[in-house]
């Protein structure tokens, strides 16, 4: 009955909403045993100890680490001060997901206060990853329609696996310059072949990431982006007004944006050009990239180089670490390596290129990807600000506009939930007896906040990492070591991860 009231005009009635409470902390929700403790009570370092840990302890690149060590210390909800900004980690699955049951209609991601200080300043659009609310809302559903589903995401297979063929070539280059065939620095390499695979998707055209000489503009803009996200954690730790005393964080950051807006807009307005010019010929363009797409649903062009600027970034780190700990991870683990070339092999019988629909028919390559991300998370702890309520977290009510940290890196890490955490055992994702919390390793989030290019970022590694192991045989490299990973926001890796690449 409950449910019927639920499906039906919920806004309507006082009678349903208040129904609807009592279903959602009753149901979904944990019952409290105990009256609910204060943001006061609950346990946590002080800001001396805090700042000890981040800065005497191996700086920001030991954030991933800090949340196991803050599980093992204060328990599943702790709270810690990080600048002038108040956050509560959260380190349980159910607890992870009872905040995301609770964040309403529009959920906010984190503040990524100086990324909107930035746009504010220079008089810019936010994008997906800034905006907030009915304009979030509007862009999501747009860009859902191209980005999330399925049959959709397949027109962009051939596209793709153009990139795929070019960083084979890369790949093969790369090696012939070691005499051992070791290409130095893959996540260098990768993160180039991340960036010209969204750039195709979003423009339908390249920039020169995969050419042996990449253009100085093109290269211009990775540093920028690799910058920017250095300087993000330090101009969100320091207050505005510090930004008068110490300049140069803040100049840098807005230098990095200022190049990046630049970089997209120039490509956003060449494209349009191009097109622009097929009509007044009396052609009719087939406008399958996705700037072409926003610009012919009336999205204003401010948003347009707003939301493209922030989607260049969305998949490019994913693809460039995922894909080097699963080669670094494969180069060390051969029976896997072995066991996922002949599965790849048995879905193409005989031909060279993969599908997009072929994927579909590899259960280990899909395992792998997830085991990897479920080490290497690629953002190692997500973030929700309920603005509009107080909310209940393991025993505590949480203020609104609260920031509340979802510790990835730890639960997915934990012991109670996947056996021999450190491991790289892929196997785990394919046996019914090693149950996982469903909210344990969540790499792209869940909801409405996940990540709208997932499913882009997980075909490009597919189709990638399939033909990298029929053509070559990835081993580690004879003068490497281990690599770990370090927290720049993202995770990533703390070294080079060199490999060797033998041909088949």
């Amino acid at each position: 009955m409950l449910q019927a009231l639920k499906g039906t005009a919920r806004s309507a009635s006082p009678v349903v909403r208040w129904l609807d409470s009592v279903w959602e902390s009753r149901v979904s929700l944990p019952r409290q045993d105990r009256a609910l403790k204060t943001l006061q009570e609950m346990p946590g370092p002080s800001g001396f100890s805090f700042a000890w840990d981040l800065f005497a302890r191996g700086g920001l690149s030991r954030l991933h680490e800090l949340q196991v060590e803050g599980r093992a210390r204060y328990g599943p909800v702790w709270k810690a001060s990080f600048g002038p900004i108040l956050t509560v980690h959260v380190a349980e699955p159910a607890l992870i997901e009872q905040v995301l049951r609770q964040e309403g209609q529009h959920p906010i991601r984190s503040d990524l206060s100086s990324w909107k200080d930035y746009r504010q300043l220079r008089g810019h659009a936010y994008g997906l990853l800034t905006a907030e609310g009915e304009e979030w809302q509007a862009i999501r559903s747009l860009l859902g329609k191209h980005m999330l589903r399925p049959r959709a995401v397949e027109a962009y297979g051939d596209t793709l696996n153009s990139v795929v063929t070019d960083l084979i070539a890369k790949l093969q280059f790369s090696r012939r310059q070691n005499a051992q065939g070791v290409v130095k620095d893959v996540a260098s390499e990768f993160y180039r072949f991340g960036l010209e695979g969204i750039s195709s998707v979003l423009f339908e055209s390249r920039i020169g990431c995969l050419e042996p000489q990449v253009p100085p503009e093109t290269e211009r803009f990775i540093q920028a982006i690799n910058t920017m996200f250095v300087m993000t954690l330090l101009t969100m730790a320091m207050p505005r007004w510090l930004h008068r005393l110490f300049p140069k964080p803040w100049r840098t950051f807005c230098q990095c944006w200022d190049y990046m807006f630049e970089f997209a807009k120039g490509h956003i307005d060449q494209r349009l050009a191009e097109e622009g010019a097929r009509v007044a010929r009396g052609e009719t363009p087939e406008g399958r990239y996705l700037t072409y797409y926003l610009s012919q649903q009336g999205v204003p062009m401010k948003q347009v180089y707003g939301n493209v600027t922030e989607l260049l970034l969305a998949g490019v780190d994913t693809i460039s670490s995922t894909l080097s700990w699963a080669l670094y991870e494969l180069s060390r683990h051969p029976g896997v390596q072995s066991a996922l070339r002949r599965e790849v092999e048995g879905v193409l019988g005989g031909r060279e290129v993969p599908g997009a629909v072929d994927v579909a028919q590899m259960p280990l390559m899909k395992a792998v990807v997830k085991e990897v991300l479920r080490l290497y998370p690629v953002i190692p702890a997500n973030a929700r600000v309920i603005a509009d309520r107080d909310i209940q977290v393991g025993g505590y009510l949480i203020p609104k506009k609260t920031l509340i940290t979802l510790c990835h890196f730890a639960t997915s890490r934990d012991p109670r939930f996947f056996s021999s955490p450190a491991r790289f055992w892929p196997e785990r994702w394919l046996s019914r007896e090693e149950g996982h919390h469903p909210y344990a390793s969540v790499p792209f989030g869940v909801g409405k906040r996940s990540c709208i290019g997932r499913r882009i970022a997980e075909l490009e590694l597919y189709l990638a990492l399939a033909r990298i192991l029929t053509r070559f045989e990835v081993k580690p490299d004879p003068e490497g070591g281990e690599v770990r990973p370090m927290t720049r926001t993202l995770l990533v890796p703390q070294s080079h991860i060199s490999l060797q690449f033998i041909e088949r």
